[in-house]
């Protein structure tokens, strides 16, 4: 398997040494494939599989309330996003995928989420975005020691992270018939830090070789997929690698569930010391991460979207 499945459970726990492995397996992927899969996370399967119930729910609203809850409508990336409105390749057509988007916000200094009219689904995808944001976090506890840096680097730049929970649904009327030139998401790299990805085991989803050709990723029951974002590889110095990714129309109705960590607006992406070689001038100039994500949200969804 050229995606590594790594076992996360030492980041928990006060084995100095158990810790300092997993960070090397974490950062050996980072700089090869830049996508790995990670068990010993701590969400239970029930939390996991009723986030995907919950999916299903608000897919299944009739398209004017669906409509009613846009994110053209609604501004600052929350809400939702009809059937063929994004190009993540934006060279390619329109994807052949719904989604539904919630961030994160204190509700003071950044506007409320969009909420759908379902009983209880607020307090059950906000359980879910709080345990994963807490497995994205340790995982950055994971990123800073293997870049020689104290595990805490990250946590004040993801205190107000600009974290976004995607709900995503590829209707089974595509597959094998698919326009021609169509993808499910066409090809693309993620644009923040790291993005934890849970699946519904209906496969899709493929990881570009360095050489050329594609890595089918497998049903992995249970894990999550994990892959740098843009960001995190500027950040890096390019020592972390944010690899292309895309999904075809699956064979049937397929579901997802894409949690993006990015840092908090304010967060200086400036080269990490030690990325840089000894003499060498860091390959990126400084940029808070609100002001680099912005310029990437107006490529995928123009200016009527917001990307807050």
């Amino acid at each position: 398997m050229d995606i590594p499945l790594i076992d996360i459970a030492a980041l928990s726990s006060d084995d100095t040494p158990a810790r300092a492995t997993v960070a090397a397996a974490i950062g050996h992927a980072c700089r090869d494939t830049g996508f790995f899969a990670i068990t010993g996370h701590g969400i239970g399967p029930g939390l996991i599989e009723d986030a995907f119930d919950a999916a299903r729910e608000v897919f299944a609203l009739p398209s004017a309330r669906k409509q009613a809850l846009a994110i053209a409508r609604h501004g600052h990336n929350r809400g939702y996003v009809a059937l063929g409105v994004e190009s993540l390749d934006e060279k390619a057509a329109p994807d052949l995928k719904e989604a539904f988007n919630l961030v994160w916000t204190d509700e003071r200094s950044r506007p409320p989420n969009v909420w759908p009219p379902i009983e209880g689904w607020q307090g059950r995808m906000q359980a879910y975005f709080d345990a994963v944001l807490a497995v994205g976090r340790r995982l950055h506890e994971g990123f800073a020691m293997d870049l020689g840096l104290a595990p805490d680097f990250f946590a004040d730049k993801l205190d107000a992270p600009q974290a976004t929970l995607r709900l995503l649904h590829y209707p089974a009327e595509f597959g094998a018939g698919a326009p021609q030139g169509r993808a499910g998401a066409g090809t693309h790299t993620d644009y923040g830090n790291v993005t934890l990805l849970a699946t519904d085991g209906v496969g899709g989803l493929q990881v570009q070789r360095r050489g050329g050709g594609w890595i089918d990723v497998p049903p992995l029951p249970g894990a999550f997929v994990c892959n740098i974002g843009d960001c995190l590889m500027r950040w890096s110095n390019d020592v972390y690698v944010s690899t292309p990714h895309r999904v075809l129309p699956p064979a049937r109705e397929r579901y997802s569930i894409a949690f993006f960590l990015d840092p908090n607006p304010d967060a200086l992406v400036s080269a990490i010391p030690s990325c840089v070689p000894a003499g060498e001038a860091p390959r990126h100039a400084p940029v808070t991460a609100g002001e680099y994500l912005r310029q990437r949200f107006a490529a995928t969804y123009g200016k009527a979207a917001g990307a807050g």
